[in-house]
């Protein structure tokens, strides 16, 4: 199913200002907050808060929003899938605070200095495929680690029958102040690291986390044409938040391995091809691979060593390219090796009778060993 244009899901025309959009964003968001839709509506709301979250991550910023007014979806998302990776854009949910809190120039760290969230770690992922997968595209399956409540303690990382207290530094705040004179300074809290929480006896299971580490397996689609070194971003499945936060993202990074025939530049793909000397001297027909089966080239008559032909549209389609590219193939041409006798007596005779023609059989050769001696003389 394709994606609904972004500034139809926020409902604003192409030529919005950032205010214009951010109002958007605040109104829906508000309306599809999960926290204000229970019961049979949840999970449509769930759908439509993501769908509007996403779109004002792109149009919000500048370079994204270029990007997507530009080349569309596939000009910001190379995965083309967007929520397809598994947790959707941008991982959980924001609270109210996180929406508004720039009315009171706040940011995710709370209203008015009050307890901080931080978010998860990144992930990386190191995905090894082959040249004919990353120009045809491909879907593939991968084992990453996930992190689960803990049974034992349900999530709040306290020993059964016990709880979390608010900490005795800060007060449950998060922060703290320090005088410095007539200054005031305010940092993050150093016993409990902003949660504005301690505790006391912490779950034997997740040694007070909250969260057990497992393994998950994750569907990943390789978007047609991707290059060696390109990431894809899977939002939301990288470490969970400490602290309640937002959970970080995966990033797997795509490396190509080398091919027995090709080499990739860019959308271009070259070739070495090999021919027998007669070949080169006589001209012929040969085929030759491609990554979509046997293609022919016409040999002519007198080829030399290094000559170039171009297959056009036989290379890749990159992921953000209106065209295919080309398949250069470079000729080598192969002395024989191993002759008989007999053989050695033949060239040998051609050898002398291509010697009569004064050199207009090797024109290059001839003209090479010509500057030679003006050079010496």
């Amino acid at each position: 199913m394709s994606k609904r244009d972004y500034y139809e899901v926020l409902g604003v025309p192409r030529n919005a200002g950032d205010d214009e959009i951010k109002k958007a964003y605040r109104k829906l968001a508000m309306k599809y907050h999960p926290d204000r839709n229970q019961g049979d509506a949840a999970k449509e709301a769930e759908a439509k808060f993501k769908e509007v979250k996403e779109a004002y991550e792109m149009l919000s910023d500048p370079q994204k929003k270029a990007a997507y007014d530009q080349y569309g979806h596939a000009g910001v998302d190379p995965n083309m899938g967007g929520a397809g990776f598994g947790g959707g854009f941008g991982g959980g949910f924001e609270s109210f605070s996180d929406i508004f809190g720039d009315i009171f120039g706040q940011g995710r760290g709370g209203r008015g200095g009050g307890r901080q969230v931080h978010r998860g770690n990144d992930l990386s992922y190191a995905m090894d495929i082959t040249l004919e997968e990353a120009a045809a595209g491909k879907e593939a399956q991968i084992r990453i680690p996930s992190w689960d409540d803990c049974d034992t303690c349900h999530g709040t990382g306290a020993k059964p029958g016990t709880s979390a207290k608010d900490c005795p530094t800060c007060h449950g705040s998060g922060v703290v102040q320090m005088r410095q004179g007539f200054f005031s300074v305010q940092q993050t809290c150093p016993h409990c690291h902003g949660t504005g929480k301690i505790i006391p006896d912490p779950c034997t299971s997740c040694h007070g986390q909250g969260k057990i580490k497992q393994q998950k397996t994750l569907e990943v689609k390789i978007p047609a044409g991707i290059d060696d070194g390109m990431r894809i971003r899977s939002a939301g499945n990288g470490e969970p938040s400490p602290n309640g936060g937002p959970p970080g993202d995966l990033y797997i990074e795509i490396r190509i391995r080398k091919h027995p025939v090709f080499e990739r530049d860019g959308d271009d793909l070259h070739c070495m091809v090999p021919i027998s000397f007669t070949k080169a001297a006589l001209g012929g027909e040969i085929e030759v691979p491609t990554l979509n089966g046997k293609a022919v080239i016409d040999i002519p008559e007198g080829t030399q060593h290094g000559k170039q032909f171009r297959l056009r549209g036989k290379g890749v389609k990159g992921v953000r390219s209106a065209s295919t590219g080309d398949l250069y193939c470079h000729i080598s041409i192969e002395t024989p090796v191993k002759l008989t006798e007999h053989q050695r007596k033949l060239l040998k005779q051609l050898d002398e009778s291509l010697e009569k023609g004064g050199g207009k059989h090797s024109p290059n050769e001839k003209s090479w060993f010509d500057k030679a001696k003006d050079f010496f003389s």
